[in-house]
């Protein structure tokens, strides 16, 4: 099911549309990146195309994330 969420960004609330499974995700990637779910929405749309929606920048995001390879055990040690 899709849910309106909103958020502050740079001093304007602005509202979006996520279904629950990509929130959920959005959530835990931020507390992963040790950042506030506020920051790393900050940073989706900071870095989205001039025009493009919102909502589908964060559904990107969270597939981008989900479609990344994973960290091997060095990586992790040597803090890659």
């Amino acid at each position: 099911m899709i849910r309106k969420h909103s958020a502050t960004l740079h001093g304007h609330r602005t509202s979006f549309s996520l279904e629950e499974p990509f929130w959920q995700e959005l959530k835990q990637i931020a507390e992963k990146r040790d950042m506030s779910l506020a920051r790393l929405i900050a940073e989706i749309d900071d870095a989205r195309a001039p025009g493009s929606n919102l909502s589908s920048a964060l559904r990107v995001h969270v597939l981008e994330w989900l479609k990344r390879p994973a960290p091997t055990i060095e990586g992790d040690i040597r803090g890659i």
